[in-house]
């Protein structure tokens, strides 16, 4: 048992590289999570090396040295947001580094974290998804497989990183149900409409079956190489229907998950229904769609309403 007043010795490196490891390892945290957390840390090891002319060890760095950090990201003129992830981030590390011993207190816990105003997610109307998921052509290998890609992302409202790990056995065909291992590999059940079982049912009778052993024999979606595709390669390949489409560029595979929720809640799905199929932890996460909605209904009567807009 560590004393309260012991300290263990260690450089800030090392520290990073321990926190990173129990992320991992400890609390099952995605690849994107933990790239993010080290690009963080990684930026208070540049701060620390340039302006405060030392790296300091974990245990002396004080809220002196985090506060003038947090006034050189908004000198750099970072997004709040930001910013925000950063100190959430410090807090994490600190909040390990004293239950390792490394630091007597957690520093990080009294700064103030700056308001970010939550932005409403960027969605599609249902007659741009439609315009979308038949822009893949219907007469081409991975033109089929584009389509399955693309009907699934939006009738499964799934992440991108879920939707590249699906292997064939998450498929009930009988019940147009996917198994989705999610974010802290949480698994879920996610239903699938007609189109999308349809897109599928036809991706896969076109999909080549690999020789086994191959780590990527399962996988429901293949690339060009018959291995398995990538989200970056999913991204690429929705920006050359955006741009065949003449959609919004801005638009993203996540856009699609968007989508999915918005048109739910339209449809008059209730929001725990929602957050079930989202696989959303805290309903607080799903309500913003329901701003959109509301944004929604907004402009729908500003514009329709005759006595909607004051007279000037």
């Amino acid at each position: 048992m560590i004393s309260s007043q012991t300290i263990r010795p260690i450089e800030l490196h090392d520290a990073i590289d321990s926190f990173l490891r129990y992320l991992q390892i400890e609390r099952n945290s995605s690849e994107l999570t933990l790239k993010s957390y080290a690009e963080d840390m990684e930026s208070l090891v540049e701060y620390l090396t340039e302006y405060e002319e030392t790296l300091l060890p974990p245990d002396r760095i004080g809220i002196s040295e985090l506060r003038r950090y947090v006034a050189y990201l908004h000198e750099c003129q970072y997004e709040r947001t930001t910013i925000a992830r950063r100190l959430a981030c410090l807090r994490s590390f600190f909040r390990y580094c004293c239950r390792e011993g490394y630091t007597k207190t957690n520093p990080a816990k009294p700064l103030r974290t700056p308001r970010t105003g939550r932005k409403l997610p960027h969605f599609l109307t249902t007659d741009q998804i439609g315009s979308l998921l038949e822009a893949p052509p219907a007469n081409t290998k991975m033109g089929l497989r584009d389509r399955a890609i693309l009907e699934t992302l939006y009738s499964a409202g799934l992440r991108v990183s879920e939707l590249v790990a699906l292997n064939l056995t998450d498929w009930d065909q009988d019940a147009n149900i996917i198994r989705v291992l999610g974010k802290g590999r949480k698994e879920r059940i996610a239903p699938i409409g007609s189109y999308a079982a349809k897109a599928l049912k036809y991706w896969l009778e076109e999909r080549e079956a690999k020789p086994k052993p191959h780590p990527d024999s399962d996988a429901i979606f293949l690339n060009r190489l018959k291995t398995r595709i990538t989200s970056r390669s999913v991204g690429r390949m929705l920006e050359k229907y955006l741009l065949q489409t003449g959609l919004d560029k801005k638009t993203s595979p996540h856009t699609l998950r968007h989508s999915f929720a918005t048109h739910l809640l339209d449809g008059g799905a209730d929001l725990r229904s929602v957050q079930e199929l989202l696989g959303h932890k805290s309903l607080t996460t799903t309500q913003i769609y329901t701003h959109v909605s509301t944004k929604r209904l907004r402009e729908t009567y500003e514009k329709s309403h005759p006595h909607a807009k004051r007279s000037k």
